[in-house]
């Protein structure tokens, strides 16, 4: 059993950046990482992904804005979101994933506003 904890939200005004964390409460190296969202009245969509291996790869509307990373020594995947809009308001949770195994964290809120 893996916890994940999410960390960095907040209130931005629009093209400003944040950079979100997940901490883990156990050892990452063999999960696939993502990230998803869910604003208010929306399905939960994917935001980006990266591998075990590093792959990665973004959703169409993140692409050039949002970058992912994961640190495996210190247990933590990143989410550096920059050119924030206001559409990007929503939760955002934190997913690792291995064979059948799906470990969510709690999320933590965006909010992009003037």
């Amino acid at each position: 059993q893996v916890q994940l904890v999410e960390s960095g939200g907040g209130l931005v005004q629009p093209g400003g950046s944040l950079r979100l964390s997940c901490a883990a409460s156990g050892s990452i190296s063999g999960l696939n990482m993502f990230w998803y969202r869910q604003a208010p009245g929306k399905q939960r969509e994917f935001v980006a992904q990266i591998t075990s291996a590093g792959g990665i790869n973004y959703a169409d509307f993140v692409k050039g804005r949002f970058t992912i990373g994961r640190d495996n020594a210190k247990n933590m995947v990143i989410l550096q979101m920059n050119s924030l809009k206001p559409e990007d308001t929503a939760v955002y949770y934190c997913n690792g994933r291995r064979g059948g195994y799906s470990y969510w964290g709690q999320g933590t809120q965006v909010t992009v506003s003037s």
